[in-house]
């Protein structure tokens, strides 16, 4: 077994790998940008090597630069995590020449597989279902019609090399087409260094299924059941879970084979992931394989009790599989969602900044957090806006759905904006509990993005007794101080109005023994808590139903979070109710006249210039972020009066980059 190894990476996936390589026995080494200096994977591992500046091509990408960072610590091996060089052949090659072990499969499977085109054509020789297409790389946007033309719309433009969601786009015509291929191409190229983009048939209403394979160096391979990863947005995964509620047992197994001639076609080793689309009736086509640890091995982890990071320790350490396919057994079900530094309200647009409060939901057999990230940590513009991933576990699909809206009710994170939101309005779905999902299913049910008004309807009465709960208490304190100045204490009223979404509700608050009794809108309410002041959970009963709530006191108001929805709290004495009625509403300024950055980013490109005419829906500008491309559009006929920002300058969140007459 090593001694020590170097984790070629960044983020929770660091982290992950450290927490197997400490329970081994196995001293980590740790590899750090500029960015990264104090983060939490820097912190954790035994020692740490910086390696250059933010960019990812000048640090985490130098093949250079890691491979002097495994000769400082003197490495015996290095586990790659996923993205960035995990599925770089030549970085591979060149540990093997160094005489340090990889921690994955060989050269020879990332660059067969690692090729979109390639691996296609080796699957379709090894037997697998696999999709309509051309099979090789456009030329140029003309190729890409004329492909398109042949196979018959809806097509994929999909990145030849690498994966999670990068270099994507789906094209319903010869206009979309053109289009999808140059920002396919310009994604491929930023992310991966490889700007080739390939055409095949985009399967309508299809279902991401995969299979999870493990081989060992004798020829021993196994499959560990399937991942459902349906739930996708602008194909990057949001939800996954094990079983797939689609998959029967017949399925399972044939997908699994087909898994398996793959896996010895291509002569595998270690951990990896062969992807399939399936379609409602269950016909499933080979996508590609993922020769690395996927984002979503923890799903797969809590369903068969194996831990994957050790699997794939142990195999590059020159072991057998310890275990046969009929040894492995899929118990319960696990659930797993994605929790992004994003908007949900601004159409997902990523956000930076330090995290002011992270405080996960607590952990048990039940609930898993993998992170890497801490309070007062900084989610940078360079990378992936990954905070963390929250699983859960039950013996049934529904036991392990309820704990993820019960652990997602207890994630609490501020400073950044997050899509904490979003994931429970999806897990609250009746699609989702009926478990009718597609890749489409996030398009399909949130047409015109996700707002307010799509999250899941909360009694209002809770916020209510909540909000009230907390300001009697707080009024209680603020008496006691001033007694304690004036000599007496003042007597706090029980009686409060709470202006909740526009509406007042007159509501009756008692202090008792274990929390409080309340009379709102006429019902009687006992709300049971050991709540303290300054708590951000509040967890209790409410007349014996169990809740926990987010709550945040915010100047004069309360900010309360539960079941996904957030709302802004008011509560005040029925005198001060009045007169707040009577005061002006203050409008927003108008900022029609100017095109703003919507988030923290690099401006990539300017489609227009001084005194141009611009319609409406027209490019105007490209910015890239945390590793995606996000294109701005005129959202009315205008004239541009003066640009104010240039290509590749940094861009502050609402830095004005155009003027418009």
């Amino acid at each position: 077994m090593f001694k020590k190894i170097l984790i070629a990476n960044r983020g929770e996936i660091a982290c992950r790998i450290i927490h197997t390589a400490r329970r081994l026995g196995i001293k980590t080494a740790a590899v750090c940008s500029e960015a990264d200096a104090r983060a939490l994977h820097v912190e954790m591992a035994d020692e740490a090597v910086l390696i250059g500046p933010p960019p990812a091509a000048e640090s985490y990408l130098d093949i250079g630069k890691i491979l002097d960072a495994v000769k400082e610590t003197r490495s015996q091996a290095v586990h790659p995590g996923y993205g960035f060089l995990s599925e770089n052949a030549e970085f591979a090659k060149a540990l093997d020449e160094a005489g340090v072990a990889f921690i994955g499969p060989g050269p020879k499977a990332m660059t067969v597989m690692g090729d979109k085109i390639e691996s296609k054509k080796l699957a379709k020789k090894a037997g697998l279902n696999t999709i309509p297409g051309d099979g090789g790389a456009v030329k140029d946007a003309s190729d890409a019609v004329r492909i398109a033309g042949a196979i018959g719309y809806p097509v994929m433009l999909k990145a030849s090399a690498g994966g999670g969601g990068k270099g994507m786009r789906i094209a319903a015509d010869d206009a979309e087409c053109r289009d999808g291929l140059k920002r396919a191409s310009g994604e491929a190229e930023t992310a991966f260094g490889d700007g080739r983009v390939l055409v095949e048939k985009y399967i309508e209403n299809p279902r991401h299924i995969e299979i999870q394979v493990l081989a060992d160096g004798f020829g021993n391979a196994v499959y560990l059941g399937e991942r459902e990863c349906s739930i996708q947005r602008r194909h990057q995964k949001v939800i996954e879970e094990a079983p797939s509620p689609l998959v029967d047992e017949r399925t399972r197994r044939a997908m699994g084979e087909q898994a398996m001639a793959l896996v010895q076609a291509v002569e595998y080793r270690s951990a990896g992931t062969v992807e399939f689309i399936v379609d409602q009736d269950r016909n499933f086509y080979f996508l590609e394989m993922n020769t690395r640890l996927q984002v979503e091995h923890p799903v797969t982890e809590l369903i068969t009790g194996l831990d994957l990071v050790e699997q794939m320790i142990r195999i590059a350490a020159g072991e057998k599989l310890a275990f046969s396919q009929e040894d492995v057994v899929l118990n319960g079900c696990a659930i797993e969602a994605r929790i992004y530094a994003e908007d949900p309200f601004r159409d997902f647009l990523p956000s930076s900044g330090r995290l002011v409060r992270y405080r996960p939901p607590d952990g048990d057999g039940h609930v898993r957090v993998d992170t890497g990230v801490a309070e007062g940590g900084e989610i940078s513009i360079y990378y992936d806006p990954m905070i963390a991933k929250l699983i859960t576990y039950g013996p049934t699909r529904e036991e392990a759905a309820a704990r993820m809206s019960g652990a997602l009710d207890q994630f609490h994170i501020s400073g950044v904006r997050h899509n904490i939101g979003f994931l429970a309005a999806l897990i609250a779905h009746p699609r989702f509990a009926e478990g009718r999902l597609s890749t489409d299913f996030i398009a399909e049910e949130y047409p015109d993005g996700f707002h307010s008004r799509d999250l899941t309807p909360e009694d209002p009465r809770l916020l209510i007794a909540v909000a009230g709960c907390v300001h009697r208490a707080y009024q209680a304190r603020a008496s006691m101080i001033s007694g304690q100045t004036a000599g007496r204490e003042r007597v706090v009223s029980d009686d409060w109005v709470v202006i909740l979404r526009g509406g007042t509700v007159p509501v009756r608050i008692k202090p008792v023994d274990g929390g409080y009794e309340l009379v709102v809108e006429g019902v009687d309410i006992l709300i049971e808590t050991a709540w303290k002041l300054g708590q951000p959970l509040f967890r209790g009963t409410l007349n014996g139903r169990g809740f926990c709530l987010q709550v945040e006191r915010q100047g004069v108001a309360y900010r309360l979070f539960h079941g996904g929805a957030e709302a802004e709290v008011l509560v005040l004495s029925p005198r001060h109710a009045e007169l707040q009625a009577l005061m002006p509403v203050e409008e927003a300024p108008d900022t029609s006249k100017y095109l703003l950055s919507p988030m923290p980013g690099l401006l990539i490109s300017l489609s227009v210039e001084e005194g141009q005419e611009v319609k409406a829906g027209e490019e105007l500008a490209v910015i890239e972020a945390m590793k995606m491309e996000n294109v701005l559009r005129a959202e009315r006929d205008g004239v541009v009066a003066a640009i104010k920002a240039g290509p590749g300058d940094s861009l502050a969140v609402d830095q004005v980059i155009l003027e418009f007459e």
